[in-house]
């Protein structure tokens, strides 16, 4: 039994968005059930079962993540059970492409295909070419980008057949058209798109740029001019889609083909002996272990290297689109050929100088949607970071919202979490970035993280200072604090019992805020008219007798839970990320 359901987009700005994500694939709900019943496909065959032998196969002497790591690369990573650290390394160290399988593979299976076949006729290298290239898509799946390249490598040995030579952009033309004809839904795949980027790049600007290095050896130019020309036609879509650099991409790009090549190859031999006999693969993938090693090494250096993605924000489409006409100029105009540095420096002025006015004059506040109370501050390029969550949340809600927003350094932080089972994620952030002031309201709350930066504690009745805005804590148990943002009051409850609340209205000579922000679990009436607060935040679901009683107060209701992501700002308010099924846009 089971139902269906719609679902959900991002629910924080950056966030993975699971329906645009479904909808690439042509799905537009979900289906959930109470019990699952495992099919015994033992007697089907299926492309599956081959490519679970090799990786097996491989893994079997190898071991992992060495064996995962050769597998990804012959059969793309979405085949493979790799990692997740690894395959983070390699994104931050710009070789995310070296764990897709595409065109680079591709070219080499013809390749050798070709090699072994060039004393017989043109009919049986075509044929033995087609076999290979059905096999490496049947193998690694049907992808846009696999089937872009397999498409092209079809069409490279038809034109042998046809003893005629192969216009190149005008078969990535046709190939496009029917990789859409296909699925026209690909048009929004990424995947899709950085593929065709980067075969442009290495037709069109490739040749210029291996004659501008004509100083270098014939040998040697070409392998700068790939990865640069890969570089440039595929940074803009990274910078709309991620808003990051990898400054040394290119550098491992040259460092690393020889080690990719050699792994490339061993892992294709290597899984057609594992087809043969399983025992065989294992074998000749063990001779790889030490080019895995090294790879593995050389991309783990860089990834920890300073500034290794830096964040610039993500730029709007407009923006991306104009980048792309520069390129197009500095390919068909001469005048543009001969003054490329122009047209590099205004690509780097329509990027650099409204990103650095749009941070000189935001001052933005957002909540995550994350089930744990966290803020981010963002003022005049400088940023203030209270709370992580876990580990966990901290690598997929927090660390993508800033990213995206282009934050490099946390210039204050506050660390008030409450004691997780699991590892706190301020060691996640301060791997990613800089720190420069951090101070504890809960000492567990960054207990095993590692830190550069020396933690200060904050104690009841302080105040840390974050640019204009201010944290005073009025208690750590229960907590209890007060934030200045701009020209509001903001007050922060934790976890308070009815006894410890009766306390506060006692003790306490809380001001009356504009904002009130909580778990979302019961208050009493008395703290509520006490408060009696023009906006209330919940992290969670409000109980129903205090959503009752807020609204008696004409109070603005919004639960992170079920709205999203919520930002403010002085000018437009606040805003949700998901649409609201009761709350209009407070103008607060």
């Amino acid at each position: 039994m089971g139902g269906l359901y719609l679902p959900q987009p991002a629910t924080n700005p950056g966030g993975f968005d699971f329906r645009a994500y479904l909808q690439q694939e042509g799905c537009f709900a979900g289906m959930k059930g109470q019990t699952v019943e495992v099919v015994d496909a033992r007697s089907r065959w299926g492309w599956w079962q081959i490519r679970q032998a090799v990786v097996r196969s491989q893994i079997r002497w190898l071991g992992s993540p060495a064996g995962a790591l050769v597998s990804s690369m012959v059969l793309g990573s979405r085949g493979v059970d790799l990692p997740f650290d690894l395959k983070e390394q390699f994104t931050r160290a710009g070789l995310a492409h070296a764990l897709a399988a595409s065109g680079f593979q591709s070219s080499l299976i013809l390749g050798v295909v070709l090699s072994l076949t060039r004393r017989f006729s043109a009919r049986v290298q075509f044929w033995a070419g087609m076999g290979s290239l059905v096999v490496f898509v049947g193998l690694t799946g049907v992808q846009p980008a696999v089937l872009r390249a397999a498409l092209m490598g079809a069409g490279g040995l038809v034109a042998l057949v046809m003893e005629r030579q192969v216009k190149p952009l005008g078969g990535l033309l046709v190939t496009g058209v029917l990789l859409l004809l296909f699925n026209p839904l690909w048009i929004w795949n990424l995947g899709f798109q950085l593929s065709f980027l980067a075969t442009i790049g290495l037709m069109i600007t490739v040749p210029p740029l291996t004659k501008s290095l004509d100083w270098m050896p014939s040998a040697i130019a070409p392998l700068f001019a790939v990865p640069i020309a890969a570089y440039l036609w595929t940074l803009p879509l990274q910078l709309q889609a991620f808003g990051v650099l990898s400054p040394y991409s290119v550098l491992v790009n040259l460092i690393t083909t020889p080690l990719i090549s050699i792994l490339s190859i061993g892992g294709m031999v290597s899984a057609l002996a594992a087809l043969i006999w399983s025992p065989a693969g294992s074998a000749i993938a063990w001779f790889l272990y030490y080019p895995a090693r090294a790879l593995m090494l050389v991309v783990d250096g860089f990834s920890q290297l300073p500034g290794n993605a830096y964040a610039v924000g993500t730029i709007p489409v407009l923006i991306m689109i104009v980048l792309y006409g520069l390129l197009c100029l500095t390919w068909l105009q001469p005048w543009w050929q001969q003054r490329w540095w122009v047209a590099l420096m205004l690509a780097i002025g329509l990027v650099v100088i409204p990103a650095w006015q749009a941070k000189a004059a935001l001052f933005r506040v957002t909540l995550l949607a994350a089930g744990q109370p966290i803020m981010v501050i963002q003022e005049a390029g400088h940023t203030a970071l209270i709370n992580t969550g876990d580990a966990s949340t901290a690598g997929f809600a927090v660390l993508p919202f800033l990213q995206k927003a282009g934050v490099n350094t946390i210039d204050w932080a506050i660390a008030a979490d409450q004691a997780f089972r699991k590892p706190s994620g301020w060691g996640k952030i301060a791997e990613r970035l800089a720190i420069k002031r951090l101070h504890t309201v809960n000492e567990k709350a960054i207990q095993g993280a590692s830190l550069t930066v020396k933690p200060t504690s904050l104690e009841s009745g302080q105040t840390a200072p974050m640019g204009s805005s201010q944290f005073k804590l009025h208690s750590t148990e229960p907590l209890i604090a007060e934030l200045q943002l701009r020209t509001q009051t903001w007050i922060w409850l934790g976890n308070l019992t009815p006894e410890q609340q009766a306390t506060l209205l006692k003790t306490a000579n809380l001001p009356k805020p504009q904002v009130l922000w909580w778990s979302g679990k019961r208050l009493e009436p008395a703290l509520l008219e006490a408060l009696q607060p023009q906006v209330a935040i919940a992290t969670s679901q409000i109980r129903p007798q205090t959503k009752a009683q807020l609204k008696q107060l004409g109070s603005q209701l919004y639960e992170i839970d079920r709205d999203g992501a919520l930002q403010w700002t002085p000018n437009d308010g606040f805003k949700t990320s998901l649409e609201l099924k009761e709350n209009v846009s407070s103008a607060l």
